[in-house]
């Protein structure tokens, strides 16, 4: 019997990339997937490969920066399913300006994309997880909340803010015995690997750019009830590239 047999698991995101091999991960388990995404397209694409349609799996077209859609999404799914054992909060975006160019407007989309919708979910899912004993949350960060490139402000602020999110969460909702973890993925290739140059990959410490499945085996482990007792931490996935001290020659 799979760890994830009956379990209910929501995936934000779950259109393309990441979320999409997520999707597909946990319904192999053997889990109810509950795919939100604001692309209707990619949301479709994604659920026609899951495993078996008739699996329970179910996709809601979710903008994450409106409020409510992301609860009448969580109050259906608590309606059809009777319950939430997972959630991952991976769906995110970026507006990549100069701090002089960037407009409020288009700050504002991005945190309330990515940080306030990583809390909304996480809120209105941790209100149906207590109500059947726990469940755990993941947050997909990101190593940009631990470095930067130029013209990155708005989507470091969001995934450094979901670092503290992830802690903050964890010591509130510990005693719905509700477990809150982080991932800060590097680069995770989503699309042709094959043409990657050598280089590419030698210049991780792992010797290999990363791929969607590295992060869904991570999502496994954190979201396992047997790993109950790691919660309010980070997960760093990324070949070993914030360890390495760069210099320019």
């Amino acid at each position: 019997m799979n760890t994830y047999d009956g379990k209910v698991v929501v995936i934000t995101g779950a259109g393309q990339g990441i979320g999409r091999t997520l999707a597909i991960t946990y319904a192999q388990q053997g889990a109810a997937v509950m795919l939100l995404d604001k692309n209707e397209t990619s949301l479709q694409s994604t659920w026609e490969q899951l495993s078996s349609a008739d699996a329970g799996h179910k996709r809601y077209t979710v903008d994450l920066s409106q409020t409510e859609d992301i609860i009448n999404a969580m109050n259906d799914i608590q309606k059809n399913a009777g319950r939430i054992d997972v959630l991952i909060n991976n769906a995110g975006l970026g507006v990549w300006k100069s701090p002089y160019e960037i407009t409020i407007e288009e700050w504002d989309y991005v945190l309330g994309t990515n940080l306030r919708g990583t809390f909304l979910c996480a809120r209105e899912a941790a209100k149906i997880m207590r109500t059947h004993g726990g469940g755990a949350i993941v947050n997909i960060s990101s190593t940009r909340a631990l470095m930067s490139e130029p013209n990155s402000e708005a989507y470091a602020a969001s995934k450094g803010g979901i670092l503290s999110l992830t802690h903050a969460l964890a010591v509130s909702l510990g005693p719905d015995h509700i477990t809150v973890n982080a991932i800060c993925p590097g680069w995770i290739e989503n699309g042709d690997y094959s043409k990657l140059r050598a280089e590419d990959h030698t210049q991780h410490p792992a010797q290999r750019v990363g791929k969607p499945e590295d992060i869904a085996r991570a999502c496994l482990y954190l979201t396992d009830p047997a790993n109950d007792f790691v919660t309010g931490t980070q997960m760093t996935v990324d070949g070993g590239m914030t360890r390495k001290m760069m210099y320019i020659e």
